[in-house]
């Protein structure tokens, strides 16, 4: 037998809940504050350079929604200058030497540079991984959305900044 709470019990648990919060000086990272903007100032005043091929134009144009920038560069304070490098690499094959699953690596070099200057204020390397399954036929269409799948999640790991392997899933019916 379950017993069902009233909404307004529940939202009073929840606010309870947060309450502490509020007394250790917590504050939304993005959000602002009486003290200023807070972090989403600084993310909206970089300016992304377009990056080459379809993988780069995605990564951009997250990166863009993610930083809630304009896309303009006469009014940024720092430049972000991209380089990737795609990898495909066979990991699994059959006793007639098909390959069945590939593992795609994306990796990322990032420069920040402030505006005026030519000195990089920041850099580093970002890869992910993930992998897809290869459909025999006639599920080759299967492929190519299993491969357009890992894509696009390793360019959304890439703008979240999380660099964790994950799998793509199979489209195979």
């Amino acid at each position: 037998m379950s017993v069902r709470l009233p909404a307004i019990t529940l939202r009073i648990c929840a606010t309870l809940g947060l309450l502490p919060l509020a007394a250790c000086g917590f504050h939304p990272l993005y959000g602002s504050t009486p003290s200023g903007p807070g972090i989403a100032g600084t993310l909206s005043g970089i300016y992304v350079e377009p990056i080459p091929d379809r993988v780069g134009y995605q990564l951009r144009n997250d990166l863009l929604d993610l930083f809630n920038a304009t896309g303009r560069a006469d009014d940024a304070a720092y430049r972000l200058k991209l380089t990737l490098n795609e990898e495909e690499q066979a990991v699994a094959l059959q006793t007639n030497t098909n390959i069945t699953r590939y593992n795609y690596t994306l990796k990322a070099h990032y420069e920040l540079i402030p505006k005026g200057s030519t000195e990089v204020a920041k850099s580093g390397d970002v890869a992910t991984l993930t992998a897809y399954n290869v459909a025999a036929a006639p599920y080759l269409y299967a492929t190519v959305a299993a491969e357009r799948d890992a894509t696009g999640m390793e360019v959304e790991a890439h703008s979240t900044g999380s660099s964790t392997m994950k799998r793509a899933p199979s489209r195979v019916p």
